[in-house]
């Protein structure tokens, strides 16, 4: 009776190395993490901007800093910074980071705010602004930290309570 061992085809371990399967490569495809699209599209927008928010009671402002070499004054809503607030004091109270850090003229200052009125908007910009500076340059912070133009005033309307007549004045006490 013959064993296994002996039925079976001895194989040379140089023979089997030769035989052996080699393993198949597949190819992958290799996909660009951004398509051609956004890639075109990046390219037509010829300059960055440099963006933060700023808040004050209800009103929101969303700021926009562009480089630029000339002094070209602020857009807010889409309409100039004095023509938008009509007086000059909230025009400087607004920009008043950029005056602090003498770059008064090395941005184009775009905004889009919201909500409040005209005081609010102003310091919500104002708030705004500081950030964006910031952003662009980081040793800056020490300055607007100073003269507290990155200090959110998160002050607001207090909420009306219910059985009050405002959010703390009690109905007037009547004796009979």
């Amino acid at each position: 009776m013959a064993t296994k061992a002996t039925t079976k085809k001895e194989i040379n371990p140089e023979e089997k190395v030769k035989t052996a399967k080699k393993p198949t490569v597949r190819k992958k495809k290799v996909v660009s993490a951004t398509p051609a699209f956004i890639k075109a599209e990046k390219a037509s927008v010829p300059e960055q901007y440099v963006y933060a928010v700023g808040r004050r009671k209800t009103a929101v402002a969303q700021v926009r800093l562009y480089p630029s070499t000339e002094a070209e004054g602020a857009i807010v809503n889409k309409k100039s910074i004095r023509e938008y607030f009509g007086t000059v004091a909230f025009e400087t109270m607004a920009l008043s980071p950029m005056k602090t850090t003498g770059l008064e003229t090395s941005f184009r200052v775009s905004v889009v705010v919201r909500g409040g009125g005209l005081h609010g908007q102003a310091d919500a910009i104002k708030l705004g602004v500081a950030r964006c500076l910031i952003k662009h340059d980081i040793l800056l912070r020490p300055v607007l930290k100073a003269q507290r133009f990155l200090t959110r005033d998160a002050r607001a309307v207090e909420r009306k309570k219910p059985g009050l007549k405002k959010a703390r004045r009690a109905p007037q006490w009547a004796k009979r």
